[in-house]
């Protein structure tokens, strides 16, 4: 399958989390301190957000307070996440980050009343159908599997609300300016790259459905007439996905599944395009730490909502990059 496709934007934000080490160098100590002056970031935007009353601010609010171990209670992620549930005009992205609300050392996740609430909010999406997949699987609820994958090959759409993440992200992280504390004096894009960081690291920790359990499940049921009808159903559905991921699995289900072999060609072809997406788009974003408009117009994108797979085809376009492999590239070469 595709890599993660902003694993290149999270350094810093996955640095916010990580304990420092006991011992450290001059280099260590800045890059510690400038780690603090972040977590000291991340709790004053959320302290500035939280009052407000609409679901899409409180989910980026919800979304910063997350990686955060030391606020109260008024401002943490349980009690923005409930809050933002609540507003009026809360939709299904809301439910789906309320998801990773639960005690995974106590067994409870993902969240049982964000799961049915999203059954009944979104039950023409795919994803929310594949989560319960995931969760029926680990529980060795085969017949419970079987069913949530006909309820997925039904399924009008597939979106994992990750643009919906990034949007809330993106219009909110920009309500304070990142203090100097927390920009490295080396960084050509300073304020900005910290806020493009910010923004695609912490909306890459989304609620994963169950791909893996999915594609195993079609894989090893494939003699199965009726299972594998379903699977090459789903496998439409996921093909016009809002994730690289799934779409990913969507082209490898008729690349294994389906009896014409120009659909098996045909599928082989996409996937190898969109391997050439995601490693253009990584490339991409591993520029905007070092190119300010370049991590302006990534903010913008991510703001204007839609999905991870149009976020990032938009992009590509933006700058020129085709989104078809040249004919002799192969998976594994440079772009």
């Amino acid at each position: 399958m595709a890599g993660l496709v902003f694993a290149a934007l999270t350094g810093p934000t996955l640095a916010a989390k990580a304990p420092a080490k006991a011992s450290a160098g001059p280099a260590d100590k800045q890059l510690v301190a400038r780690r603090q002056a972040l977590r000291a970031f991340q709790r004053d935007l959320v302290s500035v957000i939280a009052p407000q009353a609409e679901p899409i601010p409180l989910l980026g609010a919800a979304l910063l307070a997350r990686p955060l171990a030391d606020l109260p209670d008024f401002n943490s992620f349980h009690s923005l996440i409930e809050r933002a549930e609540q507003a009026p005009g809360a939709g299904p992205e809301i439910n789906w980050a309320r998801l990773s609300d639960c005690d995974a050392k106590a067994d409870s996740c993902p969240n049982v009343d964000a799961m049915d609430k999203l059954t009944g909010q979104a039950p023409d999406n795919a994803a929310v159908w594949l989560l319960r997949l995931g969760q029926d699987v680990r529980n060795n609820q085969a017949d419970a599997a079987r069913q949530d994958l006909t309820k997925a090959a039904a399924a009008k759409l597939y979106d994992d609300y990750t643009g919906a993440s990034l949007k809330a992200l993106a219009t909110t992280v920009t309500l304070l300016p990142p203090p100097a504390a927390v920009i490295n004096p080396l960084s050509p894009t300073g304020a900005v790259g910290v806020q493009v960081t910010m923004v695609f690291g912490l909306a890459d920790a989304q609620p994963q459905p169950g791909l893996q359990a999915t594609a195993r499940l079609c894989e090893d049921g494939s003699s199965d007439a009726a299972l594998k009808a379903d699977c090459l159903k789903l496998g439409k559905v996921l093909e016009w996905s809002s994730s690289p991921l799934a779409r990913s699995l969507g082209l490898h289900l008729r690349e294994v599944l389906a009896d014409d072999p120009s659909q098996q060609d045909d599928a082989r072809r996409a996937r190898r395009n969109l391997v050439w997406q995601v490693q253009n788009f990584a490339q991409l974003s591993a520029r905007a730490q070092s190119e300010t408009a370049l991590a302006q117009h990534l903010l913008a994108l991510a703001r204007t909502g839609g999905t991870e797979m149009s976020l990032l085809l938009t992009a590509l376009r933006d700058y020129n990059i085709a989104v078809e492999a040249p004919a002799d590239w192969q998976p594994g070469k440079a772009g």
